[in-house]
């Protein structure tokens, strides 16, 4: 397609998938000419927009019900598989290094362990020194589907968190100071000596922060890596989930990273612009199918064949892009 044919579209949400969307559109621009402008506001503001009509789709961590994709004439599909991971400013502690269970990250964000040295923390890391500094937790400000995921995990093995704050895009957070989006997180988190916090893979790695492995539902000690997140993302049953609404918190399965997540593109049934609603589709569609390797590269899951076939048929019965 010419330049003079190019087309601008425009998308809102999510700071988890940021990312690789911003890979995927400056690749596909220079495929198609067409050019897509995303802003990483998160999830709960991406959703506030496509139900507003102000964006061509939104992007969100934490999925839409039935009840409303029906009530705003939406539909949702995901896009790419990635792991939430616990990360850490702790002198002399390396990547990987520091052993967490759930229980014990959920006490630590319910301000019960609140030094570094706590014997909860010791006891799962012998041999490896800790500075005795105090924790501040860093948690989001903004409504975040990293949040719903993150939040969502602690409530599955802490019943104190699922009673007391529960789970959601926003919630009461017991302790804590709060960061916009997956890039406010990092910044504090990379600020604050013996701080810690939960960004998507990759910005942990684009921001050369510590992050922690992690004991699974299985028991076994696992490291954030694609492998992991794939091992979570294979128990997901995608077929019979109405609208691709799975939850992968707190997977089953020896290998699998107990905090994987997927993120849902949002779109309408009957868009009121229809042309950049026809270059959306295509965008994801050359997403979906060619530009999974640079997910991987990204450290995200690709979606597995069967499960895009099922997305472009969702397309055409659900969205009537046919």
């Amino acid at each position: 397609m010419g330049a003079a044919q190019a087309t601008d579209i425009t998308g809102a949400g999510s700071s988890f998938v940021y990312p690789v969307l911003s890979k995927w559109s400056a690749k596909y621009a220079e495929a198609t000419g067409n050019k897509l402008n995303y802003q990483s506001v998160g999830s709960g503001a991406g959703i506030a927009q496509i139900k507003e009509g102000t964006i061509d789709f939104g992007a969100s961590d934490a999925p839409m019900s039935g009840e409303d994709l029906a009530k705003f004439g939406l539909g949702q599909f995901p896009s790419v598989v990635g792991g939430i991971v616990p990360v850490v400013n702790l002198q002399g502690v390396q990547a990987g290094q520091l052993k967490l269970t759930g229980a014990v990250l959920a006490d630590i964000y319910l301000g019960k362990i609140a030094k570094w040295d706590d014997p909860a923390i010791t006891a799962l890391n012998p041999g490896l020194k800790i500075p005795s500094n105090k924790i501040t937790v860093v948690h989001r400000s903004d409504g975040s589907g990293t949040s719903f995921n993150f939040t969502n995990y602690l409530s599955k093995v802490s019943p104190e968190w699922a009673s007391k704050v529960k789970f959601g895009t926003a919630v009461e957070w017991p302790a804590g100071v709060g960061g916009k989006g997956n890039e406010g997180v990092s910044q504090y988190v990379r600020q604050i000596p013996g701080s810690i916090g939960y960004v998507e893979y990759a910005y942990a790695k684009k921001n050369s922060i510590s992050f922690a492995q992690m004991q699974n539902a299985a028991g076994k000690w696992v490291q954030p890596n694609a492998d992991t997140f794939g091992a979570a993302a294979g128990t997901a049953d995608w077929a019979s989930a109405k609208d691709f609404n799975v939850i992968m918190t707190n997977a089953p399965g020896e290998q699998a990273w107990p905090i994987t997540a997927t993120t849902w593109i949002i779109m309408y049934k009957k868009s009121k612009n229809p042309s950049h609603s026809k270059v959306a589709f295509d965008f994801f569609k050359w997403s979906l199918e060619k530009g999974q390797s640079d997910a991987a590269s990204l450290d995200y899951v690709a979606l597995p064949t069967t499960l895009v076939q099922k997305i472009e048929a969702y397309w055409a019965s659900d969205l009537g892009n046919k």
